[in-house]
């Protein structure tokens, strides 16, 4: 397969968009000084790389024009998207798509935090191998483990044990098949990974132009599944590769934990993704 590749030793134009509903404002101003920080080691690596971050604003957000400021002195143009209310995760996203003109592009969530050097070593490896048009990083929770967010393809009895059972009845009766949904055999910390099946959306390393030629998210999908559905079709034109040498930390949280609006959007999203790709209950 081909893909357009973008060269570091010429320089690279890098994007990134972030989606924001009702942020936890402290975690949001983390997240994006330690974007600013990544990218700062991007541009001393790739001096005349240029950076643009589109933030998209579903409500909530607030003034943020001191992170712009902060953002501008890293070398990093921030341009705030507002006014289309909350469109949901992956329109969100889109909205960005659909205007930026870069060689790679980052779809980040507002609850990382990014190592200094995951931009460099995502960046060095897309470069490195041409095949890649899709990269996951190493992530990591709050304590510092590793988070096992790449995916084989879920059964119904997968989401809703990983989703929602006791930890003490997940842990005893199903860890053996969730390691295997996990694909806890093969995600480690240092083993490069070519072809997970499905990533998380939290951090995805996008060549532009085989996120242009996806079309970016599916609009069907307001929250949850976005990811699973363009992992799937991403393996239609390009690889996917897991690099553990790009780091982040993660600090988001399951639908079950965040109440029954989100739970019922999860069951939602579930039942498109299902219909769509097919079914498999056990």
């Amino acid at each position: 397969m081909n893909v357009q590749r973008a060269s570091l030793s010429q320089g690279v134009v890098f994007s990134a968009s972030v989606v924001v509903f009702n942020p936890d404002h402290t975690q949001l101003r983390q997240t994006l000084a330690s974007f600013g920080v990544a990218c700062e080691h991007l541009r001393a690596s790739v001096p005349n790389a240029s950076i643009a971050l589109f933030l998209i604003d579903n409500g909530g957000l607030g003034d943020v024009s001191d992170t712009v400021v902060r953002l501008a002195a890293q070398g990093v143009a921030c341009r705030v998207l507002t006014g289309h209310g909350n469109v949901g995760y992956g329109r969100g996203h889109n909205l960005a798509i659909e205007q930026m003109q870069s060689d790679l592009h980052l779809i980040l969530n507002p609850d990382i935090d990014l190592d200094a050097d995951a931009l460099v070593a995502g960046c060095s490896f897309l470069d490195s191998h041409p095949d890649a048009g899709l990269l996951t990083p190493w992530i990591g929770d709050d304590a510092g483990a590793q988070q096992y967010l790449c995916r084989r393809y879920p059964t119904l009895v997968d989401l809703l044990a990983r989703g929602f059972l006791p930890a003490a009845v997940r842990n005893s009766l199903f860890a053996t098949r969730l390691a295997r949904y996990e694909m806890r055999d093969l995600i480690d910390g240092a083993s490069v990974v070519w072809d997970p099946p499905i990533v998380s959306g939290c951090f995805m390393l996008f060549r532009t132009a085989v996120l242009k030629r996806l079309g970016g998210f599916d609009p069907r999908y307001f929250l949850y599944f976005e990811d699973y559905d363009l992992s799937l079709r991403s393996h239609d034109i390009a690889r996917v590769v897991y690099v553990p040498a790009s780091r982040v930390i993660h600090h988001g949280g399951g639908a079950s934990r965040k109440g029954s609006a989100h739970i019922r959007m999860f069951a939602a999203s579930a039942c498109k993704f299902f219909n769509r790709f097919g079914w498999r209950l056990w």
